[in-house]
């Protein structure tokens, strides 16, 4: 399956400016270089010209990177997905209008931003419904790998959705994808008021099987065995449930005070917020 052809002014520029950026950046130190050595014709000078052309091409190369980078989180949030995932979400899930896939396909964007902007470290996936949609997309591995070298640069493997846990490096990933969900749509990730759209979209659609989050634990009804899930328990730099997490490694870091008034301290915990069942 080819990837479906891309609108203006994504072919022409912002795919072409990608891939000349992956490459330029990592020539800016040796071009500044024999630049300045050809420049130089005082060899007392050179070293300090040597020096000069370092820290410019430093400059340089992170300069490129960051447009780089940038470019790449523009084509996640606007370049067209393949049209069939919307009917693919439908068959598999009836209730769901062709509004509603554009919202789960919403939700898809902002998981791939996630990973993005977590330098490409590992990112879990919270929701049954987006998983569902990129495990479809995949499907179709041509037009999948495409669409992953234009926003990535490398291939993006598939991971199963998930909830917090006991598992150390899926807690992290699990925390990835809230801090960045929460940043795509200017949301304290530490003191949520709201859920971001990939946490919600289980619940909002009332998906079999699916993941129900609440912003906060304490809005969580312990006494009625409330199953859902709480987004203050990723504030929880310790790994959740014994996990031994590394929030702090991520490029972010949350309070590992957990006796704090989100109420998820102490036996009365956050019920399912810690992994369920």
């Amino acid at each position: 399956m080819r990837l479906p052809a891309l609108s203006v002014p994504f072919r022409p520029t912002l795919l072409r400016r990608i891939a000349w950026l992956r490459w330029s950046k990592w020539l800016a130190v040796p071009l500044f270089t024999l630049l300045q050595y050809a420049l130089s014709p005082w060899r007392s000078l050179f070293f300090l010209a040597l020096v000069l052309s370092a820290g410019l091409s430093v400059f340089l190369f992170l300069a490129l990177r960051a447009w780089e980078l940038s470019l790449r989180r523009q084509f996640v949030r606007e370049a067209p997905l393949p049209r069939f995932l919307g009917a693919k979400l439908i068959a598999q899930y009836p209730q769901l209008s062709a509004r509603d896939t554009e919202l789960v396909l919403h939700g898809l964007r902002q998981f791939f931003i996630a990973y993005l902007r977590s330098k490409r470290q590992f990112v879990a996936m919270p929701s049954k419904v987006v998983d569902a949609a990129w495990h479809e997309f995949i499907l179709h591995t041509r037009g999948y790998e495409q669409w992953c070298h234009a926003a990535f640069g490398s291939l993006l493997h598939h991971s199963p959705a998930e909830v917090l846990g006991r598992d150390a490096k899926r807690n992290s990933g699990l925390r990835r994808a809230w801090f960045w969900a929460c940043k795509e749509e200017s949301i304290d990730p530490r003191a949520p008021t709201r859920l971001p759209l990939l946490f919600a979209l289980d619940k909002k659609f009332a998906i079999a099987g699916g993941f129900t989050y609440v912003p906060n634990c304490r809005d969580i009804d312990n006494k009625a065995g409330s199953d859902a899930y709480c987004g203050t328990s990723f504030s929880d730099g310790g790994g959740g449930c014994g996990g031994g997490g590394d929030g702090s490694s991520d490029g972010f870091s949350f309070s590992s005070d957990s006796s704090s008034d989100s109420g998820c301290g102490g036996d009365s915990g956050c019920g399912g917020g810690c992994g369920g069942d």
